[in-house]
């Protein structure tokens, strides 16, 4: 069992190669898709709200709602990619006995490194800049990511149930 799970255990690591893969792609898009994209995400999120909140809206109210929040939307995209890729890679280092600062560490570099090489990435498709306050905001969401698997994984391990349980065996 233990040999099948020494060859298992690097596949643990699929989840964040598929999540920067993803990422990858978003970027690759051109502003206008991209740009699209998640203004359709905005106005459907203003159009939710005027039906749940029977607020009775009409076209142009609803679009010039979606202009609005379009910016925050695209942010917190960015911010939910890479809050998904920092618990990606948390998970399998923990696996591999990485914890505490070490784990921050190790993955907040990745994640951030992934960020700003995403950013430079950017810098060579159609309509798409750069952007240094893209890649804090990319970080933000990662550390956010990184504490919640710290916090998680920490709970488990020190669960004063399951250490009851233990004793009382």
């Amino acid at each position: 069992m233990k040999i099948v799970i020494a060859l298992l255990k690097p596949f643990s690591f699929v989840p964040a190669i598929l999540m920067m893969f993803l990422i990858y792609s978003f970027s690759a898009q051109s502003g206008e898709v991209s740009g699209d994209l998640s203004y359709k995400i905005s106005y459907t999120i203003v159009e939710t709200k005027n039906e749940v909140l029977n607020e009775g809206k009409g076209y142009d109210e609803l679009s010039y709602e979606a202009d609005s929040i379009h910016y925050y939307v695209r942010k917190a995209a960015h911010m939910t990619e890479y809050f998904l890729l920092a618990i990606a890679i948390s998970f399998p280092l923990y696996v591999y006995g990485v914890r505490g600062i070490w784990l921050m560490l190790l993955a907040g570099i990745v994640c951030v490194g992934f960020a700003g090489l995403d950013e430079y990435h950017q810098s060579f498709v159609d309509a798409r800049t750069p952007s240094l306050k893209d890649v804090g905001i990319d970080s933000t969401g990662a550390f956010i990511g990184i504490l919640l698997v710290q916090a998680f994984c920490w709970s488990v391990l020190n669960n004063p149930n399951k250490k009851k349980r233990k004793r009382s065996r």
